[in-house]
């Protein structure tokens, strides 16, 4: 029974101005909404206007000093605190919108899914599960991508921040379902069960190794094939390295296989992987962080042949879907074990027969994470608004790009390729004759920084076969093909003005 309380205090209470961080009043809405609408038009101004601006741009000790303020206990007018961020924030970002932003293999963003994401953010949805429409919303996405990547109807997925997560995951599951024991109940501590092992190249993206700490696997678990030159695993050797450990008393348990290596792009033979895979009865997993997406394209989807037999597959959305930041996939092809490995029980999130609750939490059973944003809808609204056929004609754009580029560093004496270009990864330097490998790595060095800080291009680098390599990674929606003549030219202008 309700403790009973006075009238004239119940009173009171009703007439106090409870706080809330809504606007208090209908004139302070309208300031809010003036303030809003200010801000949709100049992040509109800012993306219209992209091409004019640097690709990157130093930031002042003035704007961090700025930005790094002392703990706010008071807080300050809105408007005053917007206008901080136009001058100290907005101009100073990684620079990855610009149209010839080809650094590491980030993504874009465009206007439209940045909509989504707002509107998304207002609506503030918590998408474990539930009974709502965003659950509807990214099951959907979660069936399309599906069927774009050739997977089977009824494969389970989560929309995860990336693609390192969206891998995890899937190492996490392939862990548990050939460990040869429940190793959720017994774990690894004191383990009396052989050795897990996985497999991957040595140009396996870093996460793997992160991974393989994370799970308990250890680096000793991990093997590493060494690649041939086309950087995909020697797979005779893959093969000896299995049987051995085997032989060895050891339980080899996952392959992972690459589909565009971060550090050149190269594909491995995936229908050949596929096959060690079953034979061997190992886990079959496919990093595809950007390449999976070539499966849109008629001209390239021959390239990912053998995607669709994975067990796992992760991949971006924020490459070559060009989505802003964060959204990456997993797809696992057996929804049993895929739920197998994260689901959990708790009276406080019961499913049940009706209401909120009816249908439970399935994306909290699919991964790490219970509180999850609402980060399909800039994929749905995006899909259903450009269409499919428009995001292969951009990606199809981009390897013809790539291929340019690389016909102007074949035809240049002063330019040089260093790898193979299976797919959008052009890896290059500039050279003169004369030069020894060292003083070279050492030119070409302080040519990226030259490129970045003349803020007319973001290129990265790597190291491949132990010579410093210049690198472009176009995932860019933005990008011309002028562009790239323009950027073997200034390598050639710059080099030489360093030389010189």
């Amino acid at each position: 029974m309700p403790l009973p309380v006075h009238s004239t205090v119940r009173e009171d209470i009703d007439s106090l101005q409870q706080p809330t961080l809504d606007p208090p009043t209908p004139e302070a809405w309208q300031e809010l909404r003036a303030l809003g609408h200010r801000m949709l038009d100049d992040i509109f101004d800012d993306l219209a206007t992209l091409r004019e601006q640097p690709a990157w741009r130093p930031m002042p000790e003035a704007s961090a000093t700025a930005l790094s303020l002392p703990l706010p206990i008071q807080g300050r007018p809105a408007e005053e605190v917007y206008r901080t961020l136009m001058k100290h924030l907005v101009p100073y970002t990684i620079g990855n919108r610009h149209p010839r932003a080809w650094g590491w293999v980030r993504g874009t963003g465009t206007p439209l899914a940045m909509l989504a994401d707002m509107l998304a953010s207002g609506l503030n949805a918590h998408v474990a599960g539930g009974r709502q429409a965003p659950v509807v919303i990214e099951e959907t996405c979660l069936r399309w991508l599906a069927e774009l990547m050739g997977m089977p109807s009824q494969s389970s997925g989560l929309l995860t921040t990336g693609a390192t997560m969206a891998n995890l995951i899937s190492l996490a599951i392939a862990r548990n379902a050939k460990a040869g024991y429940d190793i959720r109940q017994q774990g690894l501590q004191h383990c009396a069960h052989p050795q897990l092992l996985v497999y991957g190249s040595t140009e396996t993206h870093s996460w793997a190794l992160k991974a393989v700490e994370l799970l308990g696997l250890g680096r000793d678990g991990y093997r590493r094939i060494p690649v041939t030159e086309l950087h995909q695993p020697d797979l005779d050797r893959l093969e000896l390295q299995i049987e051995e450990d085997r032989e060895a008393g050891h339980r080899p348990a996952v392959v992972i296989a690459n589909c565009g290596t971060v550090n050149t792009g190269a594909i491995d033979n995936l229908p050949a992987i596929a096959a060690l895979c079953r034979k061997h009865d190992l886990w079959f997993h496919v990093d595809g962080a950007f390449g999976a997406l070539l499966r849109l394209t008629k001209e390239y989807a021959g390239l990912v042949r053998g995607i669709e037999e994975a067990d796992s597959l992760a991949f971006d959305l924020h490459k070559w879907v060009y989505l802003p930041f964060e959204i990456g996939c997993v797809l696992v092809r057996d929804s049993q074990l895929h739920t197998a490995a994260f689901a959990t029980q708790a009276s406080y999130l019961e499913e049940a027969e009706g209401g909120i609750m009816a249908g439970g939490l399935p994306f909290a059973d699919r991964g790490v994470e219970l509180t999850r944003g609402f980060r399909a809808l800039k994929l749905w609204m995006s899909l259903q608004v450009h269409g499919i056929d428009t995001y292969a004609h951009l990606i199809a754009q981009n390897m013809a790009q790539a291929a340019h580029l690389e016909s102007l560093i074949e035809a240049s004496p002063r330019l040089e390729l260093l790898a193979p270009r299976p797919t959008n990864v052009v890896c290059f330097r500039y050279t003169r004759p004369g030069l020894d490998d060292v003083a070279l790595d050492a030119l070409n060095r302080r040519l990226v920084i030259e490129l970045q800080e003349s803020g007319r291009y973001i290129v990265s680098s790597t190291v491949l076969d132990g010579r410093y390599a210049l690198r472009v990674a176009i995932t860019n929606h933005r990008s011309q093909m002028s562009d790239f003549t323009a950027l073997a030219e200034d390598c050639v202008r710059f080099g030489d003005q360093l030389t010189s």
